[in-house]
Order: C-alpha cells, then structure tokens, then sequence
C-alpha cells in the first residue's frame, strides 16, 4: 500500500477537506505524524493519542489526524513530509527514529515538529541543544546519559545493557555487537559502549547490518566466533528484525539483550532500554502546549525518565540459563 491515511472514529472519511466545515462549530487542530516503520498507528501512535484525548484532544471533536507510513522503506520519507507539510498542520510528529524527523525538518523549517524518539537530536542537527533547541523541532529523545537507573551503574544505556548481559555470563571477555552503520545514532552508542567495555576489559566484536539478509548473515557470523552474548544497537531494521534475530539466537543457545520489549515479547531472553509507551505520551503534552500557543524553540527536550527491564523466562529456560537474582529482582517484567 502506497500510503494510508490514519483517522480514528472519523468512519473512513476525508478527513482534512472536512476540517473547513466543521471549523464553523469548533476549533480543529490539524495534525500530521510521519511514520518509517509498519504499524506504528497501531503501536507506537497508541499511546500518544490517549494522551492526548486525556488532554482534551478526540478526533471528530477538535482533532484532525493524517497519517502517513514509509512501511519501513526510508527513501520515501521526504516525499510523505512534503505531502504532509503542504496540508498545512499545526503540528507534524516525526515516529520512530532519526529518519522520520529529519525529513519532517527537511521539509519545513516553519511548522512545528515533535520528535518522539530520536537518538541523537544534537548530533543529527535537528536542535541546537536539549535546553535551548532553537528553530522548530522539539520533543522527546531516547538518548539518555548521566541517569540512574535503578540497581545498576552506568552512563547510558547500552553501558547498562553490557552490565546486565555481564550480570548473566561472569568474566565474559567477549561481546558481539550487532548494528546497523548507516543509522546516525548506532555509531554514537558504539561509542558509548566501548567507553563501557574499556574498563571492564571487555572486547567487543562488531558485526554489521544493513538489511535483513545481512542480519541473519551478521547473527551467524558472531555465533561461529563463539561469542557468549550477543548486544544489539537499536534502530528501525534491528526492530523490525526483533523476531528474526530472536529465533536464530534461540537456536545457537546464544544470550542476547535488546533495547526494546518488542525483543523479549518476540522469544528474545532479555530487552533494557527506554519506555517507549512513556515517552510517546510525554510527547503528546508538547503537541498540547504548541496547539496552545508555545512555540518549539521554548521547550526544551526531553531526555527519557523511565526505563525497563523485560526478562523471557521462558527463553532462558530453553537456552539453559539460570536467571541471577538481581537480575530477577531488577526486572520490570518477567514473561513465563
């Protein structure tokens, strides 16, 4: 499908054409979200549209919504962001990943953006910085440094996975790495992760990935090195390939951490990483405060507050493996 058009409790109607009509009895917010990946309207966008119902925003009431999808293809990104722009919404929200907002950013530098999990905001140049963003991009951000995260110490995020994965395998010397180099910020959270394994005299082994046979090449490749554990980088391909990565990992017995749930929901033994469901609902309240009259330049972003730890007993069984206590204890949620 060439694109959908994403309009809950509208009954299927042109949604945008009706907003002139309907303006002469209520105020109607036009609102844009640009999606790479399949199903984010069902996913992802779910909770950032119950934030803002809480808020007071309902489509067929105050809302207007278009949704446009790359479906995972992110050559067609600035084609949908102008097709987006050029209906004039109040407010455009860039999904997941860097891709998305920097098309959007790329196609507009007057209506406002709210990114709702960019890894490296600065770094990309879609802000000048977390307090002072500058232009029209705000929002929230998956890149999290200097926050506690309960139990385990660490700088950021993938520093804390290494330590979970070493909370499993003891005196572990060796991590394969799975990444794809062309997302921006894979290589920033190599580095993050080396500055992690330095200390601990861990050496890594990267394999790359930048599609999904390279993926099912890459996880091969680190299983005949005889890796103990396997560390995934996320971005849009590792998440759509969650559940291809899980099952070959199941099948060599290999013990692999992932940044997102979807991971461990898919058969995967253990994800850590952000609350993507918290942070999509933070975004939601900076769509609120630009559609009343804040502009993004005024709103700092938001570094993630909430993180999780999912555990698939059932896939640790099945590897062998003897979950450690703290482990168990730390766990947001162990699936059985």
């Amino acid at each position: 499908m060439r694109r959908r058009d994403f309009v809950t409790l509208m009954g299927g109607a042109a949604a945008w054409p009706l907003a002139a009509r309907a303006q002469q009895a209520a105020k109607y917010y036009r609102i844009g979200y640009l999606a790479l990946l399949p199903g984010e309207d069902t996913t992802l966008m779910k909770p950032l549209l119950e934030r803002l119902h809480e808020l007071g925003h309902a489509e067929g009431k105050n809302m207007l919504l278009e949704y446009r999808s790359a479906e995972d293809h992110p050559e067609r990104l600035p084609e949908l962001a102008t097709e987006l722009v050029q209906a004039s919404p109040d407010v455009l929200i860039a999904g997941f990943g860097t891709l998305a907002a920097k098309a959007a950013k790329a196609a507009t530098t007057t209506v406002p953006i709210v990114i709702t999990s960019v890894g490296d905001a600065v770094g990309a140049r879609l802000i000048t910085s977390f307090n002072r963003p500058g232009g029209n991009v705000t929002g929230v951000t998956s890149q999290a440094r200097g926050i506690q995260a309960r139990g385990i110490q660490a700088r950021d995020i993938v520093g804390r996975r290494l330590q979970i994965l070493e909370e499993l395998i003891p005196g572990n010397r060796i991590v394969a790495v799975l990444m794809n180099p062309d997302t921006p910020f894979s290589m920033l959270a190599l580095q993050e992760l080396r500055a992690a394994a330095d200390p601990a005299r861990q050496r890594l082994e990267v394999f790359e990935a930048r599609n999904a046979d390279e993926v099912r090449a890459s996880v091969e490749a680190a299983i005949k090195v005889g890796a103990p554990g396997l560390l995934t980088l996320d971005d849009p391909l590792m998440l759509s390939a969650s559940r291809q990565i899980a099952a070959l990992a199941a099948r060599a017995k290999l013990p692999t951490i992932f940044g997102s749930r979807d991971f461990a929901e898919a058969g995967g033994l253990m994800s850590y990483g952000v609350d993507r469901r918290q942070l999509n609902r933070r975004a939601a309240e900076f769509v609120d405060k630009i559609l009343h009259g804040a502009k993004p330049s005024d709103l700092p972003v938001e570094q993630p507050t909430k993180f999780e730890l999912v555990i698939n007993l059932k896939t640790a069984k099945a590897l062998g493996f003897q979950m450690p206590d703290k482990l168990i204890a730390l766990a947001d949620e162990l699936i059985e």
